[in-house]
């Protein structure tokens, strides 16, 4: 695959991403935002599944099958996929799908700010500046007028606290085990399991409402869930981290076009603002980093 492919597929995986925010708000009309993630990502598994399958055959063969601790692990990671999906799915009902495509993506500042806190991880500079941008551009989306946002901002922005947790710890599991298809489904699988028990304990469901539902479920699950996930992992192998960076960060644009255009979503001109200034931080505190480290790069090969 060339490096052109690669990037055509990030942008296909970005676009999925974006319009998955339609199909959640849509879902909320037949099911609650447990059972609609809980079936999500069940449905996620079931196209991961077979991938997975085939990475624990060639984990097996090389007696590197993972231990009690990292399936603990897992379940950790699938505990926090499920309140950052839920917290997410509960905002949808009350907010935009604009806001809560620019809102959800605070987490990406948020990942090297807590890597900081949490685990003592050197942050770069730019983590500070495109943070303070990120809240001020958080103001002017809430409408810039002393930062009273609808209760859904506030539950989306809560869930970019566990997607941040998620990024962090996922990447350290991957660091050990390898496989990414194995630690997906089984974060998928807690997830789902986990959302489907506490549905059954705090909402209605009736066999009606999941098939009123029905279509907006399979496109967030094997769609957003299952493929895009997947196409994610191959892209990556093959574009570079910058471009990676740059173009999934379109999924917050994709979001707010999605939401013009299917939903009618209308921004005021602050509310614009405050998604450019959202957009621009959450790419230069991708990008900054990777800039220092190929300038640092090509003077070690100057010497």
């Amino acid at each position: 695959m060339t490096r052109a492919q690669a990037n055509l597929l990030l942008l296909a995986v970005a676009l999925i991403w974006g319009s998955a925010f339609v199909a959640q708000a849509e879902g909320m009309a037949g099911v609650g935002p447990l059972t609609f993630t809980g079936i999500r990502f069940l449905l996620g598994t079931a196209v991961i599944a077979p991938l997975a399958w085939r990475e624990w055959r060639q984990l097996s063969l090389r007696q590197a099958q993972p231990l009690p601790t990292d399936a603990l692990g897992i379940s950790a990671l699938g505990v926090l996929l499920m309140l950052g999906a839920v917290f997410q799915q509960i905002g949808i009902i009350s907010t935009t799908i604009t806001n809560a495509g620019f809102l959800t993506a605070l987490y990406v500042p948020l990942v090297p700010l807590l890597g900081w806190l949490l685990l003592r991880t050197p942050a770069h500079w730019s983590v500070w500046p495109t943070s303070i941008g990120c809240l001020i551009g958080t103001w002017l989306l809430s409408g810039a007028q002393g930062f009273e946002p609808v209760v859904g901002d506030l539950w989306v922005m809560a869930s970019s606290i566990f997607w941040a947790l998620h990024v962090i710890f996922v990447g350290r599991i991957a660091e050990r085990l390898h496989a990414p298809f194995l630690i997906a489904s089984g974060q998928f699988l807690v997830c789902g399991v986990i959302s489907l028990l506490c549905a059954v304990l705090s909402e209605s469901i009736t066999v009606s409402g999941v098939v009123q539902a029905a279509l907006p479920i399979a496109y967030a699950g094997l769609v957003s869930v299952g493929i895009g996930y997947t196409t994610q992992v191959v892209a990556q192998g093959y574009a570079q981290p910058a471009d990676a960076a740059i173009i999934l960060s379109a999924e917050t644009v994709f979001a707010a076009l999605f939401g013009f255009l299917l939903m009618g979503d209308r921004l005021h001109a602050n509310g614009i603002a405050g998604c450019a200034l959202i957009l621009v931080c959450i790419v230069a505190v991708q990008i900054a980093p990777l800039a220092a480290a190929g300038r640092q790069a090509l003077a070690r090969r100057a010497q």
